[in-house]
């Protein structure tokens, strides 16, 4: 590297930095909400899943409303409500992002948190193979070796219990599915997430209706509160995200996301208490080692492409 003056580096590289530490904020921050996720649904383990999902739609279709009105992005709204080849595309991904939140609210509120947590350490592997599938992406050996033990790893479930772990599968599609078709529309996360929970919010209100407005109001101010902040607590981490996307590395964002599911591994184990056996150990492992494959080679392969 070249040498240059302090004076020549120092004013251009204190805001790169102050970028990349606000970057490194808002990843952390997002990961660990998300990691967190399992005690705000526990904490509504009292109210049926299903009304929990409907005061999350709702909650987050009115804030993310407001944040298009803020942006100036409301005749990009209008204008996705008006190609009905759009609105046909994103009734499919609001249908797998609603599937996806449904089941793991479900999976919390019934002692599953260890389930969930494995499906979220599963789904980089699940984007590589969807990659494949779709994309017509090619598998490195190195790759190919990490889903092979990831592979192993469900199947030592599936032959130690004979048990399909399905909750973890079926997380880990869903929510791959759905990046992979929001990769392909082009559009920021929140335009796309607010278009979604718009076209759900009808269902959501019409679901409420039936259930004579639900359970709010009708326990306690900590249920209140926990079902009205259920928007906030969906959106704020999104932003935070989009932060963190903005500021750094997709690959430095890729090594962070494992904070997710590691949080929630955590809590399932010493805070709540789910049992985690030999066997869990065993296919446990096998997705960690197959995650530390997959990250050691787009690591190396960030690095090449630097070079």
């Amino acid at each position: 590297m070249p040498h240059m003056t302090h004076l020549s580096t120092s004013t251009p590289a204190r805001p790169a930095l102050d970028s990349a530490a606000t970057g490194l904020l808002n990843a952390l921050g997002c990961f660990t909400l998300w990691g967190s996720f399992p005690i705000y649904f526990k904490l509504l383990q009292h109210v049926p899943a299903l009304e929990v999902l409907a005061h999350r739609v709702l909650g987050s279709a009115v804030l993310l409303v407001i944040l298009i009105l803020i942006w100036g992005q409301w005749p990009a709204l209008c204008a996705e409500f008006r190609n009905l080849r759009r609105l046909g595309f994103y009734l499919l991904t609001a249908s797998l992002i609603a599937g996806n939140w449904l089941l793991y609210i479900w999976a919390v509120q019934n002692s599953r948190i260890l389930e969930a947590s494995l499906g979220y350490y599963i789904n980089p592997l699940v984007n590589v193979l969807l990659g494949v599938i779709f994309l017509s992406e090619r598998l490195n050996p190195r790759q190919g070796i990490a889903v092979l033990i990831a592979t192993l790893g469900v199947l030592a479930l599936v032959i130690g219990y004979g048990v399909f772990p399905w909750i973890s599968l079926i997380l880990a599609f869903s929510f791959g599915s759905y990046g992979l078709l929001r990769k392909k529309a082009g559009h920021t996360a929140t335009l796309g997430l607010c278009v979604e929970t718009l076209l759900i919010a009808p269902i959501a209100l019409l679901f409420l209706a039936t259930q004579n407005g639900g359970v709010l109001g009708q326990v306690d101010q900590q249920t209140d509160a926990l079902l009205l902040a259920a928007g906030l607590v969906t959106v704020i981490p999104l932003l935070m995200f989009l932060q963190a996307t903005q500021r750094l590395r997709l690959s430095t964002v890729g090594l962070i996301q494992y904070l997710t599911p590691t949080l929630q591994f955590l809590l399932a184990v010493v805070v709540y208490r789910e049992s985690f056996t030999p066997i869990h150990l065993i296919a446990f492992s096998c997705i960690w080692l197959a995650l530390a494959l997959y990250t050691l080679d787009a690591w190396f392969g960030h690095r090449r492409s630097l070079a």
